[in-house]
This record gives C-alpha cells, sequence and structure tokens, in this order.
C-alpha cells in the first residue's frame, strides 16, 4: 500500500513530514537535507547501513535531538518537538534499540516512569499483564530489571510505548529476541494498529522482515535519502545494494567443508554442567552437554531469557562451575577456572550487552582494546602499557571490521550500537581465539557489516577455532552454523545438523516443545522466568 493510498483510506494528508531535515555534529554531517513522510495507516521502513543516520532522524522526531535546520510537520503543521514529552503528547511513541531502564527497579516501576500518567500502580500492572500477553511479550510486572536477559528488556520498551496508544510507533530492531511464530503475533498486531490508523515507522536490519511488514521504505545512505521504494517489489538483494551501494557478500567456508562431518579435533567441550542462578528469577543451567571441534561453527537458538545469558558467562569463565571438569578447552580443565585464566587457555568472547558489558562506554576504543587483549595480543609490559601497540591493535580492529569512528581516542558510547558491534566483535577476533564465544554477534548492524561479521567468523573456524553462536535470529544460525542446538528453561536439546531441519522445527523447539512447556508451572522459584 502506497502512502497515497494510506493517506485516502484515512480521508487525510501526511501524518508525519519531514523536510530539508540536517543535523551535524563536530566532524559528522549525520543528517544532510533529508525529506520523507509516513500516512496514517502506513507501516513505514528506514532503511540504511550503521551510520546512515537513521537513529539521529528518529531520535530527532522523537524530541531526542533537535535539527540544525529543516522542519517538522505533524498532521500538516510545522512543530517544534523539544522533548520526548512534547513528543508523546502528539502522540509519537518510540521503542528504542539502546533501552533507557533503571536495573535497579520493578518492570512495572520502569514502565511507570516512561508514562506521562501512569495512573494507579496496580491498575498499570494489570495494563501491563494484558498488553504482554496479548502481543505474545510475556512479563511479569514485578522482577526486578537487573534480573533480566536483554532479549526480556526490549520487550519492556515494547509494551511500554504500546500502553500510551501512539499515532506514530518507532520501532527499532523489535524482533531481535522473538521465536519466528511470535514474530509472526507481532506482525498481526502491528497490521491491526495500521488498519485503525497508527502510523508505524519501522527500522530493522531483516530485509525480510521489511519485504512482508512495510509498505514502503526510506533508504538512507551517509545521511541522505538515497531512494525509496515498495519493499514487496523488491528482492533481499536489491535492498541491499540501494543500503550500500554495492553488492551482498554472503559467507563462504572454506573449500571441501562438510557441515555435520566430524572433521576436526574438541576444542571446546561442555559435559554435565549444572549451575544455579544467581538471581530469584534467574534460569537453571541443567546438565548442560555439548562439543565442538575445530573448524565448526555451532549455533544455541532460544527465546530470550531462557538461560542464553547464564550459559554464556559459564563459558566465558565469569561464574565458575563447581566441577572442573565441566568444561574443558583443548583438553584443559577450565571449568573452575576465571575470565583470565580462560582467556590465556585461548577463549574469547562477545557478551550480549555491547554497552557496559562488551565495552566500557566513557572508555576509548584504545583503552577497550587493552581490557581483553592485554595479554594474547601482549599489551602489557611489566604493570606498563605498551600504547604504540594498543593503538595500532585498535586501529587494525577499526579497519579491519570498517568500525566508522573519527578514531581511536573516542569513546566507545560515541559508536552507534551497530558500530560499536563490530568493533566488539573484531577486537575479539583479531586476537586469534582458539574458542570463540559470540552472544548475538549481529544484533542491530546493517545486512553489510552482518555478512563481514559472518565471513569473519567463518575465517576464524577455517583456521581452526571452534566458534559458538548464540543467537535469538534464527535466519542467522540457519545460514551460518554446521550444527544447533536450542536452549529452553536451561536445558539444552540434542545438537541437530543445520542443513536438516526448518525454521519451524526449530521455532516449535524455542518455544518449548522440547521440554517443560514455556509458562508452566515450576516448583523451584529460581526456575520462573518469561519465555
Amino acid at each position: 500500500m502506497s502512502n497515497g493510498a494510506a493517506g485516502a483510506r484515512h480521508g487525510l494528508g501526511p501524518r508525519l513530514q519531514v523536510r530539508a531535515l540536517t543535523k551535524r555534529f563536530p566532524g559528522v554531517l549525520a543528517n544532510d537535507g533529508v525529506d520523507f513522510a509516513v500516512a496514517p495507516g502506513e507501516i513505514h521502513a528506514l532503511l540504511g547501513e550503521n551510520g546512515a543516520g537513521k537513529s539521529t532522524l528518529v531520535r530527532m522526531i522523537y524530541g531526542v535531538l533537535h535539527p540544525d535546520e529543516g522542519e517538522i510537520r505533524w498532521d500538516g503543521r510545522v512543530v517544534r518537538i523539544e522533548d520526548p514529552r512534547a513528543a508523546r503528547r502528539l502522540g509519537i511513541g518510540m521503542v528504542f534499540q539502546h533501552f533507557s531502564l533503571f536495573e535497579a527497579m520493578s518492570v512495572l516501576e520502569n514502565v511507570a516512569l516512561g508514562m506521562d500518567d501512569p495512573g494507579g500502580m496496580a491498575a498499570l500492572a494489570r495494563r501491563v499483564s494484558e498488553v504482554s500477553a496479548s502481543y505474545g511479550l510475556a512479563l511479569d510486572p514485578s522482577r526486578g530489571v537487573h534480573t533480566l536477559s536483554v532479549g526480556e528488556r526490549q520487550r519492556i520498551e515494547i509494551v511500554r510505548c504500546l500502553l500510551q496508544n501512539p499515532k506514530l510507533l518507532i520501532m527499532d530492531e523489535p524482533t531481535s529476541v522473538l521465536t519466528p511464530q511470535e514474530v509472526e503475533r507481532l506482525f498481526e498486531t502491528l497490521r491491526k494498529l495500521a488498519r485503525e490508523g497508527c502510523s508505524i515507522l519501522y527500522i530493522s536490519h531483516k530485509l525480510e522482515e521489511i519485504k512482508v511488514l512495510c509498505d514502503r521504505a526510506t533508504i538512507l545512505r551517509d545521511g541522505r535519502v538515497v531512494a525509496e521504494c515498495n519493499p514487496a517489489t523488491e528482492t533481499k538483494g536489491s535492498l541491499a545494494r540501494l543500503m550500500i551501494g554495492a553488492e551482498l557478500k554472503t559467507a563462504k567456508r572454506r573449500a571441501g567443508h562438510d557441515p555435520g562431518v566430524d572433521q576436526g579435533s574438541v576444542r571446546l567441550a561442555v559435559e554435565g554442567l549444572d549451575l544455579a542462578a544467581e538471581e530469584i528469577h534467574g534460569v537453571n543451567l541443567k546438565n548442560i552437554s555439548f562439543s565442538v571441534r575445530a573448524g565448526e561453527l555451532f549455533g544455541i537458538a532460544g527465546v530470550a531469557g531462557n538461560g542464553q545469558k547464564e550459559l554464556e558467562l559459564a563459558l566465558s569463565g565469569e561464574r565458575r562451575a563447581k566441577v572442573a571438569e565441566a568444561v574443558r578447552i583443548d583438553g584443559h580443565k577450565a571449568g573452575h577456572l576465571n575470565t583470565r585464566a580462560r582467556r590465556h587457555l585461548g577463549l574469547g568472547c562477545v557478551p550480549e550487552g555491547r554497552r557496559g558489558h562488551g565495552a566500557v562506554p566513557a572508555m576509548s576504543l584504545v583503552e577497550n582494546v587493552i581490557l581483553s587483549g592485554y595479554d594474547r595480543m601482549k599489551l602489557l609490559s611489566s604493570i606498563f602499557i605498551k600504547d604504540g601497540e594498543a593503538r595500532r591493535f585498535a586501529k587494525r580492529v577499526v579497519e579491519t571490521f570498517d568500525v566508522r569512528a573519527p578514531g581511536t581516542g573516542v569513546s566507545a558510547g560515541s559508536l552507534s550500537g551497530g558500530n560499536l558491534q563490530k568493533f566488539i566483535v573484531g577486537r575479539e577476533i583479531l586476537q586469534s581465539p582458539g574458542v570463540l564465544i559470540v552472544s548475538q554477534p549481529t544484533w542491530g548492524v546493517d545486512a553489510g557489516a552482518a555478512a563481514a561479521i559472518h565471513q569473519a567468523m567463518a575465517d576464524l573456524a577455517a583456521d581452526g577455532a571452534a566458534v559458538v553462536i548464540i543467537s535469538q535470529d534464527l535466519d542467522e544460525l540457519l545460514q551460518i552454523t554446521d550444527r544447533l542446538a536450542v536452549i529452553g528453561l536451561g536445558v539444552l536439546s540434542a545438537p541437530l545438523v543445520t542443513s536438516q531441519v526448518s525454521v519451524e522445527k526449530i521455532g516449535l523447539l524455542m518455544g518449548g516443545v522440547h521440554g517443560t512447556a514455556p509458562g508452566s508451572d515450576r516448583s523451584s522459584g529460581s526456575d520462573r522466568h518469561a519465555v
């Protein structure tokens, strides 16, 4: 459906229109004369590479930033959106990719803080439960945010926004943590909202989603609008070409590689790993067992909050097993070792939380490479930092992984989410680990960057590493892994050869078919969590 058709259907002109919108930062022209419009009832996609200007643009629409030039029109009249409160008064809601949540507070308290008139807390709790249940985004209003996974935190943002009945809903990567079945349910909800006249501005790097869901797309490159199209009539390849200005490359495996066939020696072995949750609402890991050979890409799928975070911490050494033999790295007992000792054995790790866990936002890129690379990259001499070596390594990460940054001296927090992800992944891969644990490797990165990250992981495996990929993106796992297993309620399914499974089968496993059904009662409070 075109913009004109949507507008005609509701008898109105564009609900939102931006004209010549321009935003500058020191040394960066983030948006350069951007023009586009969204009609009532239209689902409109914003596409572009990381750093193309999408986030800056929607932040101006939501009042977080102010344009240097140009104008924003709302229902035909020019408006100046001073802040998010003013945006919400107009009827604009936004689900951010990076969450604005207070970890020390509960889900309900965080929802209330994001609303201008939350009303009574008891009534709000009922509304949260009703909305989250109807949209398939299960949330317990009483849970503390600090106990939640990244995926569960994103659910809070979505539900909080939908509670306000917006006229324009801005969504930034909303399906990153959902199963295929849940994605379709969310799409049904968005289509219903659109039929009722709600405009939706949708940002996603999943091009198939854009084709299936969106009526129209505006493509940004280097801060400028370079194209507008009907996604349904485009291919994924043509959309990618519009975004990156070149053909999209797909990851290629080494010659003679036969997925599912044991070829290399076992580099990572996990056997009978049991680990009690640290938090009352955490997930107990129960008898986790799998092995990954040299040259293999091993995937772990699952709905957010089913033990992925706990497994990542147990593999990295941030949490240690009671039994040393529970984790072996190249035959060495490592279950009782800390992160430094495991890195010394050849382990690398990319955690799911890039800001604050994968990188320290206030520290420079140079300082951030030192944090994890000081040992393997020999960046220390006695107690002194080899500043020149650290700068050269940081520069190599930036150049090799096309991290869009003015230099290596800038803070990690100044990078866009996708560029920070590329930096963290690159920092770990360029240390040439023998075993690499990667959680959500391409969350929030564009199609070109995702392809580059996939290729880098494939190249690392080709050099003899064992790579474990923990991801909620089924398309990603089905595309690049040799074998995969599904984690649900802290239990890992038997590994499957990726080429022999379907999206539907894995989606059902993620929904709990292989074990205790999600949402069923558990005898232990530490097993209760949203699925």
